[in-house]
């Protein structure tokens, strides 16, 4: 099985990579390799290769700079993915195209299901919901598409690395308490993106870790296991905080909490809580 990752630099592209089947055949490129601003890098890349199985995990992330930098975001989370879903066309490759919870506002307050109608409120969002549907209608039934959030791993930069960092440094932190999701260890998207791979499995899911927090919940969980596995020497002061104390150019889903029974289901893997997979990380970490 010949499989093509695209975004192979990034926390999930380094976590696919660790967590690849021994029988695959991979080809990993990174963003000086395969450039989403360059398209014909992307078409000569997955011409010369022909894979079986495409992954994109690459994106323009930068949600608040998007909304200034509108032109970029959607060139890379648009339009560069219309150029994979064609050339996959072209070699009858598969595709799996990750996506996220700004798709949708989150103002409904209730986990947030694969057919929901989207509702992106950002630059950021609405340029993913548009690489999303195009996927859909250039493949059809060669796509999967998994919809995340809350990511982190022990590569990369990312919410739970910035916590410790600021922990150690022994300062106070403010963090946002009214907006939740379910934080999610890139290394378990990677093993669940191998098994629909494995599966063959096609449509849109969602995944991400189970169970809910808040912001502030994930950071006070964080500080509690880095204290418990020595990562940390003194507990530092938590304080739940307003968003409005923290204001910025994009808008943020307040409920993203993703239904994922639909990929439990179609995968037979047991969900495994968030905080657990925390644990997890952690360990590795130190």
């Amino acid at each position: 099985m010949k499989v093509l990752i695209l975004g192979a630099g990034g926390q999930l592209g380094w976590e696919l990579l660790r967590t690849s089947p021994k029988a695959a055949d991979i080809n990993a490129q990174n963003s000086s390799q395969v450039d989403f601003l360059k398209p014909d890098t992307i078409r000569d890349c997955i011409a010369q290769y022909a894979p079986d199985w495409i992954i994109n995990a690459a994106a323009y992330t930068a949600v608040d700079r998007a909304e200034s930098d509108r032109e970029n975001a959607y060139r890379i989370n648009h339009e560069a993915v219309s150029v994979i879903a064609h050339a996959a066309t072209d070699q009858h490759s598969r595709l799996v195209h990750i996506s996220t919870d700004y798709i949708f506002s989150g103002r409904n307050y209730k986990p947030l299901r694969p057919e929901d109608p989207a509702d992106p409120q950002s630059v950021y969002g609405m340029s993913k919901w548009k690489g999303e549907t195009v996927v859909r209608e250039v493949l059809s039934d060669k796509a999967l598409i998994i919809r995340t959030a809350w990511l982190y791993s022990s590569h990369g930069k990312n919410f739970v690395k910035t916590m410790l960092n600021l922990m150690t440094a022994g300062k106070s932190l403010n963090v946002i308490d009214e907006q939740v999701g379910t934080p999610t260890w890139a290394k378990g998207l990677a093993q669940t993106i191998w098994t629909c791979i494995n599966k063959s499995i096609s449509g849109t899911f969602h995944w991400t870790d189970a169970g809910a927090a808040s912001w502030y919940d994930f950071a006070v969980a964080i500080q509690e296991e880095a204290l418990n596995l020595d990562l940390l020497q003194a507990p530092v002061s938590i304080t739940p905080v307003l968003s409005t104390q923290f204001p910025t150019p994009a808008q943020r889903p307040f409920y993203s909490i993703l239904d994922k029974h639909s990929m439990w289901q179609a995968t037979g893997i047991t969900p495994v809580h968030w905080r657990a997979q925390l644990r997890s990380m952690l360990s590795e970490v130190k």
